[in-house]
């Protein structure tokens, strides 16, 4: 996420949802900072010392050289630095640190703008790297004012469903590399644990697909991962047929399986069809429109796909397939976990070794490609 690694003097500002994992990820931070011999601070306002060091004991975070501070006060804070001169100085959270001096409560405009103005001028004056943990507000956006996101030299959103153990870590600012980097996380009894691999936790099954069920490849930043659409068509319950979305884009499912109807001759419409991903994984992007449809044609037929298959392109209104970006990429990743064919939107030169790739340049194509042989 951070290119070569933390830069000395910078600031970074990390921000997600309560109890997504924002202190046990940075605890985890602090400790392998440490274990390599390093003083690390690490100050909390939100938890006494006593529970910080709990969690660490639970999750093996303990070192020598790691520091813990119970503190809110930034005076007092910039004290702890002065006597431990750590190498790196962890705040949790920001929106909790209160600045003398400066009127209004801690978490208010003025407060956390002078807060994370005195740190930041802390990390250039001295060359010491400051992580930052910052709320969200219900919209995703990083509470307090915006000035906070200009002031630091980095931004990372942390976020992940309630429901799941997968966490990701986005970036959103970086002064120092690129922004599309994604890091996965699974959190767990013992703490957090980076998922090198996350495109398995996305699939159901492995080599035979069963009706309904498509595998495709998206992409989260630069990282391609296969992810599994998988539909549901019955007969309706009322007049008018249901469209239940999860994972994907509420807007484009309907218009996707509006496609497969007009252009197709597919009956969607007297249908409640039921689309979502599989492990709780979100997609929005439109390479995925293709899984949408055959999984949908699959359902209706009650015909299962082509075994080792992944399908990838955008389906537009003419019934027209175009091309995605990073398709070779995608290939790649698809052929290394052992898939042997693609059905991709034609034209382009993207290959994978040992892969068969099937181009098609409509939705018909792409159904006739998959259809069982008569």
């Amino acid at each position: 996420m951070l290119g070569s690694g933390v830069v000395p003097g910078s600031v970074v500002l990390m921000a997600g949802e309560p109890g997504v994992g924002k202190s046990t990820l940075l605890l985890e931070v602090a400790s392998r900072w440490a274990a390599q011999g390093r003083n690390t601070l690490y100050v909390t306002a939100e938890e006494s010392a006593g529970q910080v060091r709990g969690r660490a004991e639970r999750t093996g975070a303990l070192h020598d050289s790691l520091y813990l501070a119970a503190e809110s006060n930034l005076d007092v804070v910039f004290g702890h630095v002065e006597q431990v001169k750590p190498s790196l100085l962890i705040v949790d959270s920001v929106q909790t640190m209160q600045a003398s001096g400066v009127e209004g409560v801690a978490g208010g405009v003025a407060q956390s703008r002078a807060v994370t103005a005195a740190l930041t001028s802390l990390a250039k004056r001295t060359n010491l790297p400051v992580l930052l943990v910052g709320h969200v507000t219900k919209d995703g956006n990083v509470a307090g004012p915006r000035v906070l996101e200009h002031l630091v030299d980095v931004v990372l959103n942390f976020e992940g469903d309630r429901h799941s153990t997968l966490r990701m870590l986005r970036g959103i600012k970086n002064r120092f590399g690129a922004t599309d980097e994604v890091g996965c996380f699974e959190q767990t009894a013992d703490g957090i644990r980076e998922v090198p691999d996350p495109s398995g936790l996305f699939l159901s099954h492995r080599g035979k697909t069963p009706d309904g069920s498509a595998v495709t490849v998206a992409m989260d930043g630069v990282r391609p991962m296969l992810a599994e659409v998988q539909a549901l068509t019955v007969d309706p319950v009322n007049k008018s047929p249901r469209r239940v979305v999860t994972g994907l884009d509420f807007n484009r499912v309907p218009m996707v399986l509006a496609v497969l109807q007009a252009r197709c001759g597919q009956r969607t419409n007297d249908k409640d069809a039921y689309v979502a991903t599989v492990g709780g994984v979100r997609i929005t992007e439109t390479a995925t429109d293709l899984a949408v449809a055959l999984a949908t044609w699959s359902s209706l037929h009650e015909t299962p796909l082509p075994p080792k298959t992944v399908v990838i392109g955008e389906v537009g209104l003419a019934g027209e397939l175009r091309r995605v970006p990073s398709l070779q990429r995608r290939l790649l990743e698809a052929a290394r976990l052992g898939y042997e064919r693609a059905i991709v939107p034609a034209g382009g030169d993207a290959d994978a070794p040992g892969m068969d790739i099937t181009r098609v340049s409509t939705l018909g194509a792409a159904i006739a490609a998959v259809s069982p042989a008569k």
